[in-house]
């Protein structure tokens, strides 16, 4: 039998992966620059979601409304490239991160460890979104409220 070429060398990260560091990076040596003013992060927000292919762009949207109109006191700002939304100690409360970043199946909305979901021994952080409905907009409106609290 022919062996199989491992020799293949890689330094573990994809394009995307790498693309979502640079943005990173990027972002950081702006605020660096001009700090990290909530209208600054509005903008970055909403330029990212411009970004988006038209599913994700639709998706961000309804997140992008429905967070800033349940929890005003959360700043938007970009994080890795994707909208983001920040409490008062700058610290990530939620994220959206949309399927075609890392061409994933699905788009998620995912709580970071600042967001008060804590529930016993487990609970879920991430959540997949494929579709807009009055249904996942309470769903979202609910985790929010609670990740705030």
């Amino acid at each position: 039998m022919p062996e199989k070429n491992t020799t293949i060398q890689s330094d573990g990260f994809s394009a995307e992966e790498r693309a979502a560091m640079k943005a990173r990076a990027a972002e950081l040596r702006a605020e660096g620059k001009k700090g990290a003013k909530k209208a600054d992060g509005l903008q970055a927000v909403l330029d990212s979601i411009a970004k988006m292919a038209p599913e994700d762009r639709a998706l961000a949207e309804r997140v992008h409304v429905t967070i800033t109109a349940t929890a005003p006191e959360l700043s938007p700002k970009t994080w890795y490239g994707m909208p983001a939304y920040t409490n008062a100690d700058d610290k990530i409360i939620v994220a959206f991160k949309n399927s075609g970043k890392f061409n994933s199946r699905y788009s998620t909305l995912e709580f970071q460890d600042a967001a008060n979901l804590d529930d016993e021994d487990m609970w879920p952080v991430s959540y997949a979104l494929q579709k807009w409905s009055p249904a996942v907009e309470q769903k979202v409106i609910q985790l929010v409220k609670v990740a705030v609290s």
